[in-house]
């Protein structure tokens, strides 16, 4: 074996072995160590994008994988009954990069693997079709997808005031809380406002080098009256954060999707695991 091609299998199994350790450092799918609950016989609904497209850059797009994989694992684990539905419903588009070898999360390693789940996904719900206030856990799943539909569906808005008047839970992660703006409280108030939360921020965004959608979650939230809450790092797009306001919980972004359903079943009622 010659040195070239020594060096090129060193270099092979540092970046198979390496990267993603490298990543989980940085701060990419951090482990959530903190407590888990259980919350057997009750109902957590996940609503994600039906945005295929980055327009105008007509690159495929869609939910994140984590942050949708994440809470649907979180609320299974905990016992509970887990829909998965869409803005439009029926095959939900999912960002291709997201389960690139490096970037995949344990949850969506186990999603790969889990032919319920994806038979889930692959026919989700319409959010029209549903009654919100039937179930206990409201998740809004983010991704680029989101910035297209979540904060523009009225059909959303209504469904999460329903969730919100009948006591339930609801949050989301990173551009997923877009899907709040057109909820309001029992006295017609945008429900964000004056409440504290995070999301994906104008920073990050702009780091990410994707500033071209309609929608940008701190910008969109803090016009709507919110109290903006976020973390920041040396290696800004990680930069992670997790809010608690009574019932409303976010996460700034897709590393916290762990940590956001955990304490999302907390809110909920849930008893902590054995």
């Amino acid at each position: 074996m010659t040195l070239a091609l020594i060096l090129a299998a060193a270099l092979g199994l540092y970046l198979w072995l390496g990267l993603p350790a490298t990543l989980r450092a940085l701060g990419l799918h951090a482990r959530y160590r903190g407590p888990h609950y259980r919350l057997p016989g009750k109902r957590a609904l996940i609503v994600t994008t039906s945005q295929a497209i980055l327009e105008p850059l007509s690159k495929e797009t869609g939910v994140f994988g984590s942050e949708m994989t994440a809470p649907y694992y979180a609320f299974l684990d905990a016992g509970m009954s887990v829909d998965i539905a869409s803005i439009q419903g029926g095959p939900i588009p999912i960002e291709p990069d997201s389960f690139r070898w490096f970037l995949a999360a344990d949850s969506d390693k186990r999603y790969l693997k889990d032919p319920v789940a994806q038979g889930k996904v692959g026919h989700s719900l319409a959010i029209g079709t549903l009654d919100f206030s039937g179930y206990d856990i409201i998740f809004l799943a983010g991704g680029w997808g989101a910035a297209y539909d979540l904060g523009r569906s009225q059909v959303l808005g209504d469904g999460i005031s329903q969730a919100w008047a009948a006591g339930k839970v609801v949050g989301g992660v990173c551009h997923g809380p877009l899907g709040l703006l057109l909820a309001k409280d029992r006295n017609g108030t945008p429900l964000v406002s004056g409440k504290r939360l995070t999301a994906v921020t104008n920073r990050q965004v702009r780091q990410l080098g994707i500033s071209i959608t309609p929608q940008h979650p701190e910008r969109e939230l803090r016009a709507a009256g919110a109290v903006f809450e976020n973390a920041s790092a040396w290696f800004e797009p990680f930069a992670n954060r997790t809010v608690v306001d009574g019932r409303l919980v976010t996460g700034q972004n897709q590393n916290a999707g762990e940590e956001t359903s955990q304490k999302m079943l907390q809110a909920a009622g849930g008893t902590p695991a054995p």
